[in-house]
């Protein structure tokens, strides 16, 4: 104990002289002294596991931030796929909706049509019923009435065709079953197997949809 109050003094003694003084005379001092520089290495200790402490919390921190912000952008992409679907789906009704109410507008009178195409048959069926042979001058009254039925005809089929209705007479054309109806299939010399030779009565297509099959009569193989 002697031996380390001398080296304190000798220390001290430059910086010091009161201290070692007192210590000289005082050996409780060194005691004092010496349990002061352990406080202090205690307090720089325990300061140093603080920093450390608070160096770890924000890196927990750090990682509950990053955890968050992963869900969050999950959130974000579900919500938006979401949306994009959505927007999608609603394209689809409104492009759906859209092609229906234009079809209501092509194909709305078409009942109305069916119905007119009866009156077309009956000035068809008028106009063939007449002997061509008595359509003479001799005949005033006859040939007025013919040409009277002629022109109702062709204004008929002016007015079918301002509103997309056409005559459908394929006499000679291949047979399709999507515009024509078949009554019959016979050989005919001359004739191409499969072609129409005989249409009993007219067919006809609203805007390029068959409203009415033409009724024929079909070529086969002999």
């Amino acid at each position: 104990m002697a031996a380390v109050a001398q080296c304190v003094r000798g220390a001290l003694r430059p910086r010091y002289p009161l201290l070692s003084f007192s210590l000289r005379t005082s050996p409780r001092l060194l005691c004092v002294a010496t349990q002061q520089k352990n406080t202090g290495q205690n307090l720089e200790e325990d300061q140093s596991q603080s920093q450390n402490e608070q160096k770890v919390e924000p890196s927990s921190a750090e990682k509950m931030l990053t955890e968050e912000k992963a869900k969050l952008e999950e959130q974000l992409k579900e919500v938006t796929d979401k949306y994009k679907r959505a927007l999608a789906d609603a394209e689809n009704v409104r492009q759906r909706s859209q092609k229906l109410v234009e079809e209501a507008k092509l194909y709305g009178i078409q009942s109305f049509c069916k119905d007119l195409l009866e009156v077309a048959d009956i000035l068809e069926k008028a106009t063939e019923s007449v002997p061509k042979e008595e359509i003479k001058d001799e005949n005033p009254h006859l040939k007025s009435l013919y040409e009277g039925l002629v022109m109702t005809e062709v204004q008929i089929q002016k007015v079918f065709k301002k509103h997309g209705l056409l005559r459908l007479n394929p006499v000679g054309a291949k047979f399709d079953p999507y515009e024509h109806e078949a009554l019959f299939h016979a050989p005919m010399e001359g004739k191409e197997p499969g072609t129409i030779a005989l249409v009993s009565k007219i067919g006809y297509k609203l805007h390029g949809r068959t409203l009415r099959p033409a009724l024929v009569g079909v070529v086969k193989d002999a």
